[in-house]
């Protein structure tokens, strides 16, 4: 940072992503600039910045993020320079009905940091005060970087709606969404965490943070493993984590009468179902569950984001452990290039300044 610029990725077109200084943003009132400590990268990012592109170009992505207070806007008294924080970066209007019933992710006209608006992959972000949370003590800002994303896997698993105690949960896919997902699981007091993916390394960290009935779904067939797990029943609920069209077919056919399937991996293909499946489908009373982010609370009240915090404090939930890189701005584009091409396994990769 010098002279009132500061170093940032800038996606200035699809696959156009330049390391370079641009203006260090100002801060109106109410709003707050936050020094970035690590931002990391959506499974989202990669599409966005190689192949689907923003909103808008010249654009800086990344919405994973937590750092600390730099400068507060007028009529912020609730922070102060040197807070460590966390930002949701969903920018709502607050005036659609959504809004007005504290529904923001269902906003009809949102803003968003690192898609719709200059996100995290910089050394800094400015973003309202209602925006904004306070790190707990004894959480690093490298964890507190992987706060939305185990905020989206909790609002996933509860969107299933039931109690998971003494419940069986499926997961089809284990990237770092999946494992988060695993963990609440297990939190929440499912007694058996079934885990498919097609990657070794994958499967092996899941193991690593202490999950046993992990699973190849190339060597071995989903929907029999979850029917031998459970004596024939199904799982209560079943989580589509990969967004492959064949992990799709996995959760719907793996899931129990009455169950319930949440899909919440971003689709890369179209899903033919079959009528038999259908049909099964429909017998079975089978409950299908959107997800799409996370449940935010203007006024501090219990919601994903602050359930995640807390989790992390108390050691109910690890995410040190799904960190697989760690890189600063300048070494980034390479990273990105690798995740792209997948050319070395990776979990959860955070750039930092």
């Amino acid at each position: 940072m010098q002279n009132g610029l500061m170093e940032a990725l800038v996606l200035h077109g699809v696959g156009d992503l330049r390391y370079e200084q641009m203006p260090i943003p100002s801060v109106s009132e109410g709003h707050v600039r936050v020094r970035i400590g690590y931002c990391g990268v959506c499974g989202s990012d990669i599409p966005r910045i190689f192949s689907k592109g923003t909103y808008s170009f010249p654009t800086v992505c990344g919405h994973e993020f937590a750092g600390t207070v730099d400068l507060c806007g007028a009529g912020v008294d609730e922070f102060k320079q040197g807070d460590n924080v966390v930002v949701f970066p969903l920018i709502w209007c607050g005036k659609c009905a959504a809004c007005e019933n504290g529904k923001y992710v269902q906003c009809s006209d949102y803003d968003y940091l690192g898609s719709r608006s200059d996100g995290a992959f910089a050394e800094f972000v400015v973003a309202p005060k209602e925006n904004i949370i306070r790190i707990p003590e004894g959480v690093t800002l490298a964890e507190a970087a992987q706060t939305e994303p185990a905020a989206v896997a909790l609002h996933a698993i509860r969107r299933a709606q039931e109690s998971l105690v003494g419940k069986t949960v499926a997961i089809f896919g284990t990237g770092p969404i999946g494992l988060m997902v695993a963990q609440w699981a297990k939190t929440m007091g499912s007694t058996q965490v079934l885990l498919f993916d097609i990657i070794p390394e994958k499967l092996e960290l899941a193991k690593r943070l202490g999950f046993e009935d992990v699973y190849n779904s190339t060597r071995e067939d989903a929907i029999n493993v979850v029917n031998t797990q459970t004596e024939g029943e199904g799982a209560h609920v079943c989580i589509e984590a990969a967004g492959v069209p064949q992990t799709y077919l996995y959760a719907l056919g793996s899931v129990r009468r009455c169950g319930s399937v949440v899909l919440l991996g971003n689709p890369i293909g179209d899903v033919t179902l079959s009528a038999s499946l259908i049909s099964q489908l429909m017998r079975r009373e089978v409950r299908i569950l959107g997800t799409w982010n996370s449940d935010y609370s203007v006024s501090g009240n219990d919601d994903d984001w602050r359930t995640v915090l807390q989790a992390i404090a108390s050691g109910k939930l690890d995410l040190s452990s799904l960190i697989t890189h760690k890189v600063a701005l300048t070494g980034s584009i390479e990273v990105l290039n690798m995740m792209k091409d997948k050319t070395e396994f990776y979990a959860k990769v955070l750039i930092h300044p």
